[in-house]
């Protein structure tokens, strides 16, 4: 692969992802490193920068998290170290070790875990790894970031010295301290230290009976700090054995640097290995955040995007919470070229950066927001004419500008190509510009490269429908509301709603009408027709196959619904005439029992017959007469409803008898619990829980707090055990 344009790169917006990708490093290196990203020239080198982004990516989901990599850039350190008789400071040191020991962490993680992510260990193979720089270090600074004692004889003795120095002058102050505290000489506050040196706090009047030094004053001349002559001399002592520590600590540190200066190499490869852990990681939380993956890579020269994102903009719609619309595209060798026409503010833009960003990325080793089952090829040249790209400094109009570009276009495009122009054609009279864009198109054509242009041009669109490997498409838009809906169709040229969308933004009808007859009549047709059959497809797409079998489904189910409410009401109606005769059987029953039971009593025939004839002329009264045929009739259908009846409650029964025998059986297999005192327990069937205070021989004794029972265990049902 050739390295890509520039302007390719700043029409397509490369440089927004690269400071976003940056934005997501945690060194300042790999900061800067993110932004100076270009395509890669060499297709292995590509492919190995994917898997690499992929394998960090899946340790985001798994057990095996790659170490952290952070770290301070030691670039001042190592350009210390070519230049001889230099010393580093000891945070410099510090620096390196860190670098070291991250170093040190990656290349045995990623040795324990060669099978979870191969290609990151042959980036660490390739890495020598020096222990001795970190023992070395650690040996002569603590992590502290202070110079050990031991770090030589000297140093050890020199401090040595100090301690026994500072315990003097600590001993001899505290002597004069106290000696002239005795003597009313010292202010309330007694001492302080002026130049890191113990003092007493005389008070003015008294300052010529303290023998020592005068270090300074309070503000109000009423204190005078003194160094007392006693701890004057060990002061000098300490001040000498301070500068021969400070000379030992330089002496030791232009030690360790001669001994870093020949592993200078190893420390920039270990610092570079660094950065490209920075970024791998920055690329692989970048891939992480827009849901992206490592498409297939083919070698067929082919472009399938399946529901393919434009990265900047599905992150700015995922942080306003807004639906990003994915796009499907589909150019090979048969259909090379992709000629996209509709109305502005319709997506055409958007789907041509969308190709061109993502095929950047994607050559740049960057995962990108497609579908896994997406396929991509690489492209040795891209091309891009997006935007205005007026030149007020050279002179250029918008025209010249894209002519000069295209020349551009006609000296690098062949078989490996892909080129992106928005708005082909535009800028000049639109038959005479139309008319060189179509020669334009007719030459990358011939020339076998891979294309997708946006246009408004006919003659564009007429072009794509002659030749073999071009197609028209078209971004759908409603025709009723005329809202885009962001969907790209093959195989259809779009309208450009150019009337439609003047009259819905207030335009009075009449200048429209005015405006359609200074043009062609067979371009309004034209124009018209596609219009009408891009408003056909969409109709078409919003109420397709599936909609139509939905609907036909529905429309059985709500037959088959209406069916079975038609049965259940014409049951609920005879068992309800069932419910009411039986009731009045019962009642009637009732009425009889009581005149039986009365009779029983008092043995008067004459008040029974009475009554019961009553009752029976006051039942007729209700009765309508019926025929014999209806009679008949009304009792078939009363037997078969009580047939009915009597099989559902006997299947009802039934299963009550199965759910009983089954908790029977569970209850025997169910293991007995084994009571203790203190257990909380009640008793079968009950609601009260008490306390077993007491068991013995199958008996329970259970307080209720209120009352106590003696009751058999097997009676008993565990509510909590005791603790």
């Amino acid at each position: 692969m050739k390295q890509i344009n520039p302007k390719t790169l700043q029409d397509l917006e490369f440089s927004t992802v690269l400071q976003q990708l940056s934005a997501r490093c945690n060194t300042v290196l790999g900061k800067e490193n993110a932004l100076s990203i270009v395509p890669f020239k060499n297709e292995s080198t590509t492919i190995q920068a994917l898997q690499q982004t992929s394998e960090y990516l899946s340790s985001f989901t798994n057990e095996n998290r790659i170490p952290n990599h952070g770290f301070d850039a030691i670039s001042k350190e190592l350009t210390l170290l070519g230049v001889e008789n230099t010393t580093l400071e000891i945070l410099g040191c510090q620096r390196i070790n860190a670098v070291c020991t991250a170093v040190t962490g990656h290349l045995r993680f990623f040795k324990k875990f060669k099978t979870y992510y191969p290609l990151l260990f042959e980036v660490t193979a390739k890495i020598e790894l020096h222990l001795e720089i970190t023992e070395q270090i650690d040996a002569v600074i603590d992590r502290f970031g202070d110079i050990k004692d031991n770090a030589s004889v000297a140093l050890k003795q020199i401090r040595q010295q100090i301690q026994e120095v500072q315990g003097k002058i600590n001993q001899s102050f505290g002597a004069a301290l106290h000696h002239y505290h005795t003597s009313e000489f010292l202010d309330d506050i007694r001492e302080s230290v002026v130049e890191n040196r113990r003092v007493l706090a005389v008070k003015a009047m008294y300052r010529k009976k303290v023998k020592g030094t005068i270090l300074g004053s309070s503000k109000t001349g009423s204190i005078v700090f003194i160094e007392p002559e006693t701890t004057l001399r060990y002061s000098r002592t300490l001040h000498n054995l301070e500068f021969e520590e400070k000379e030992e600590v330089h002496r030791i540190l232009n030690t360790l640097t001669h001994f870093l200066r020949p592993f200078a190499s190893q420390l920039a490869q270990y610092q570079d290995f660094l950065v490209f852990m920075d970024v791998t990681a920055a690329k692989a939380k970048y891939a992480l955040e827009m849901n992206a993956v490592m498409p297939e890579i083919n070698t067929s020269k082919e472009i399938r995007l399946r529901d393919a994102y434009h990265p900047l903009l599905y992150l700015s719609n995922k942080r306003k919470n807004e639906k990003t619309f994915p796009q499907t595209i589909l150019l090979h060798p048969e259909n090379r070229i992709i000629v996209i026409s509709g109305p502005n503010a319709g997506g055409k833009s958007i789907t041509l950066k969308t190709i061109g960003l993502l095929q950047i990325m994607l050559q740049s080793g960057f995962l990108i927001p497609v579908h896994e089952r997406s396929s991509l090829c690489f492209f040795d040249v891209i091309l891009t004419d997006i935007g205005d790209n007026q030149s007020i400094e050279n002179h250029l109009s918008t025209y010249s500008y894209r002519l000069k570009n295209m020349n551009y276009f006609l000296r690098k495009c062949n078989d490996k190509t892909l080129f992106l122009i928005d708005e082909f054609g535009t800028g000049s009279d639109p038959e005479l510009g139309g008319a060189l864009a179509e020669t334009f198109l007719e030459v990358f054509y011939e020339r076998g490269a891979f294309g997708v242009i946006t246009t408004h041009y006919a003659n564009l669109k007429l072009l794509a429908n002659e030749l073999a490997h071009i197609s028209n498409a078209n971004m759908l838009f409603d025709g009723k509301t005329l809202e885009p809906t962001y969907q790209l169709v093959l195989g259809q040229a779009g309208s450009s709603f150019t009337f439609e969308v003047a009259q819905k933004n207030g335009i009075p009808f009449s200048l429209i009408n005015r405006a359609k007859k200074k043009i062609e009549g067979g371009k309004v047709r034209f124009d018209a027709t596609i219009a009408k059959l891009q408003q056909e497809r969409t109709k078409m797409a919003l109420t397709g196959s599936r909609l139509q079998e939905e609907e036909s489904k529905a429309r059985e189910e709500a037959k088959r619904l209406e069916e079975l409410n038609s049965k259940i009401k014409s049951k609920l109606e005879n068992y309800q005439e069932l419910f009411d005769y039986n009731q009045r059987m019962i009642y009637l029953g009732n009425k009889v029992n009581t005149l039986a039971e009365k009779y029983f009593q008092d043995h008067k025939k004459r008040v029974l017959v009475s009554e019961l004839l009553r009752l029976v002329e006051t039942e007729n009264s209700k009765r309508k007469k019926k025929t014999v045929q209806e009679i008949k009739v009304a009792q078939v259908k009363k037997a078969h409803v009580e047939q009915e009846v009597i099989q559902k409650v006997e299947v009802i029964r039934e299963k009550k008898k199965v759910a009983k025998k089954k908790a029977e059986v569970q209850e025997k297999n169910k293991p007995k619990p084994v009571f203790k005192v203190g257990d909380r327990v009640r008793m079968q069937d009950g609601k009260a829980v008490g306390t077993i205070d007491s068991l013995e021989k199958g008996k329970a004794i259970v307080n209720y707090g209120m009352f106590t029972t003696n009751v058999g265990v097997d009676q008993l049902e565990l509510v909590e055990k005791s603790k």
